[in-house]
């Protein structure tokens, strides 16, 4: 990658033997001779690196760097000065510059310099390409839902997200996709290009979840050698996502209170109080108000962390997003694991539709890519899918089906019409009425989808 250098010297000779030497490099190489030249270049250009000489005609080179940093905080910028000013290049390191180069200096020098400055950029691109890719993953608009409450709830997360600092409690049963919505919040938000960490509250006992999140200094405890930033340090300037806090102990619950109240805390066996700038996201698969009631929670902590309260809907109370997910999941793996498979038989979708999916989300994509993996391409039929589903009573329909039992079967059936129309109308719902999608999904031909659809008007 060829990266642009403003070189501002009013030494035509500096200007020359720089910029000879970092052309050979590769380098794109502007010059500018004095600081008003140079800020005019910057705003024009927008060099990705800048060598500036401290003293200049006109603006000096201290006031050249602060006038850039104020329009460009991330600007690299190396100074150059000679050996009696070395205070204020340590002035200028101060205001932000990254590096500075005593006069008279080696080319290969001020090449090393240019060099750890540009891997420096390269990590930024990575850097902001993972926050590009990770604010697309989990874009709001990505989260397939038909479901009017659940709507509802993603523009009120959607807007929480915009306004900065504001504290968001999502509660929902295990599965729901708590986690995803949390990642929605933060890439959705200002916070989106620094750091989200998470922390399971569950997963961890007291006292290392008080290490975790708070830090500690050497000789803490035991095994403290040596001091450890917490995750609240880490994550300075983004988000903390702590996951099913309602396992939190009172200790750690009286801590984290404070974090809240005025953003300040100090590491385990620390004496000195840090502040932080972070956001932060809960989220608890038990009701925490009624945790308050029974004193297992702290009423104040609870309060502070509900101003935004987002209540996910398990999947049974959401029908109508099981297949559009299912076919969205089938998409996926259908990528991930380089298959073919175009969609579900009617009987499967109706198992599907029907199941009380008590893992919620979570459960239904390991089922779609355990399916995908056992059966053949094309469209997955009921038989593929696993026991527990296959075997669950049809329930949750809005219309029943007629239902009929054989003798002796001790099992219960619908006609095949009613589960084939029932598949129909979802795969409409779920293509938004695109009949000609739907058509591709059912693998039938349009004529067929319409006399289908004229049955059944007709037998209203």
């Amino acid at each position: 990658m060829s990266y642009s250098v403003l070189i501002v010297d009013d030494e035509e000779l500096t200007l020359r033997t720089m910029s000879r030497g970092l052309r050979q490099e590769g380098f794109d190489v502007l010059t500018a001779g004095s600081g008003e030249d140079a800020l005019k270049l910057f705003q024009e250009e927008k060099p990705d690196l800048t060598v500036l000489d401290i003293v200049l005609p006109g603006i000096d080179g201290v006031e050249v760097l602060r006038q850039i940093k104020q329009n460009n905080p991330a600007a690299i910028v190396i100074m150059m000065s000679a050996y009696h000013l070395v205070d204020r290049a340590v002035e200028a390191m101060k205001l932000g510059a990254y590096d500075y180069l005593i006069k008279p200096f080696h080319l290969a020098d001020a090449l090393a310099t240019m060099h750890r400055a540009t891997e420096m950029l390269a990590l930024r691109v990575r850097v902001r390409d993972t926050v590009e890719s990770a604010k697309g993953r989990y874009d709001f608009g990505r989260v397939v839902t038909q479901n009017p409450t659940t709507t509802k709830m993603l523009e009120m997360a959607r807007k929480a997200a915009e306004a900065d600092h504001t504290t968001i409690l999502i509660q929902g049963e295990s599965g729901t996709g708590k986690g995803v919505l949390a990642k929605a919040i933060h890439y959705g938000s200002p916070r989106a290009s620094m750091p989200l960490l998470e922390l399971n509250c569950a997963a961890l006992p007291d006292t290392l979840m008080e290490s975790e999140l708070f830090g500690y200094e050497p000789g803490a405890f035991t095994d403290a050698r040596r001091r450890k930033e917490g995750l609240l340090e880490r994550a300075n300037g983004g988000t903390v996502f702590l996951d099913e806090i309602g396992n939190m102990s009172a200790s750690v619950q009286a801590k984290l209170l404070r974090v809240l109240e005025d953003g300040t805390f100090m590491r385990l066996g620390g004496t000195r109080t840090i502040k932080v700038n972070v956001r932060l996201v809960a989220a608890s698969n038990a009701n925490l108000k009624q945790a308050v009631a029974q004193g297992h929670f702290r009423e104040d902590l609870y309060y502070r962390l509900n101003v935004v309260p987002l209540y996910i809907p398990p999947l049974r109370e959401r029908r109508e997003d099981i297949l559009p997910l299912a076919l969205d999941m089938l998409q996926h793996f259908n990528r991930e694991l380089n298959k073919k498979f175009t969609g579900f038989t009617p009987a499967a979708a109706d198992m599907l539709q029907h199941y009380s999916w008590p893992g919620n989300i979570r459960e239904l994509k390991n089922v779609i890519e355990r399916t995908m993996i056992l059966a053949p391409e094309g469209d997955i039929d009921a038989a593929y899918l696993p026991e527990e589903i296959r075997d669950h009573p049809l329930e949750g329909k809005g219309e029943p089906m007629a239902v009929e039992q054989i003798p002796g079967s001790g099992r219960h059936f619908v006609s095949l019409r009613e589960v084939e129309d029932n598949y129909i109308e979802q795969v409409l719902t779920a293509t938004g009425n695109n009949k000609a999608q739907a058509c591709r999904i059912l693998g039938i031909h349009p004529t067929s989808l319409l006399r289908r659809m004229k049955r059944e008007k007709v037998a209203e």
